[in-house]
């Protein structure tokens, strides 16, 4: 039995993530999310997709990135709403 790393819960299951040499437990994606994840600097939430990168710095969308003051960013889903495009 493992130990996850964020919760503590041991598990027969659990999952071992490597990133960079280090390795880490976890017995749910959830944990491994919550663990691992990058948070956006804007809204606070866990970045799961792509993100968006603006000078080094991840943000969730770009309406985040805009928001702390990234330029000519555009997301999918404004562009869709821009050109009217159903998703």
């Amino acid at each position: 039995m493992k130990t996850c790393e964020c919760c503590g819960n041991e598990y027969d299951k659990c999952i071992d993530v490597t990133i960079d040499g280090e390795t880490y437990t976890f017995d749910c994606f959830e944990c491994a999310i919550q663990i691992l994840a990058p948070t956006c600097p804007h809204c606070d939430c866990r970045i799961i997709g792509h993100g968006v990168e603006v000078d080094g710095t991840i943000y969730c969308c770009g309406h985040c990135s805009r928001q702390q003051g990234a330029e000519g960013i555009v997301d999918n889903a404004d562009r869709a709403e821009e050109e009217k495009v159903p998703l």
